[in-house]
């Protein structure tokens, strides 16, 4: 089984759309038993908060669906349960390795990475554009999803 935790500040948009998208894949690559995927935050300030409407709207618009959903904190443990975890920019990175201290497997990276770019995906939390994040979001998935053959 194949363990991957997606990462961002607050566990309600980028995250979370991630997530939902992902499952989505794999489930439509007859894979979703192959995957453990789930979702955390780097901050503790939306902690137990369901998925932001913003990211509800958008997988609703491109008929993903999503469950109800209570934000959480990244921990330590998480970094021995997972084989990826997948954060949305550079800051989730810093503050990940707050939480995680080290990353002496590589398990850790930017989505973005998988589609060759260094680039951050930027919180719709501060944007509003949904849009964007989605499309952002999308383009890294279907690098991570080359990266694990998944078609």
């Amino acid at each position: 089984m194949i363990k991957v935790l997606f990462i961002c500040h607050g566990n309600i948009c980028r995250s979370t759309m991630a997530e939902f998208l992902m499952k989505d894949l794999v489930r439509k690559a007859h894979r979703a038993a192959d995957f453990q995927i789930e979702s955390a935050a780097t901050s503790r300030e939306e902690i137990g908060n369901d998925i932001h409407r913003g990211t509800k709207a958008k997988l609703r618009e491109v008929g993903v669906p999503f469950t109800r959903h209570a934000a959480r904190q990244v921990t330590r443990a998480d970094y021995d349960r997972f084989d990826y975890l997948i954060v949305m920019d550079d800051e989730n990175i810093r503050d990940l390795f707050r939480i995680i201290g080290s990353d002496p497997e590589g398990k850790v990276c930017k989505l973005l990475a998988f589609a060759g770019k260094d680039r951050d995906i930027a919180d719709p939390w501060y944007t509003g554009n949904f849009d964007d994040t989605y499309d952002d979001i999308m383009e890294g998935l279907a690098g991570f999803c080359k990266h694990l053959d998944i078609k």
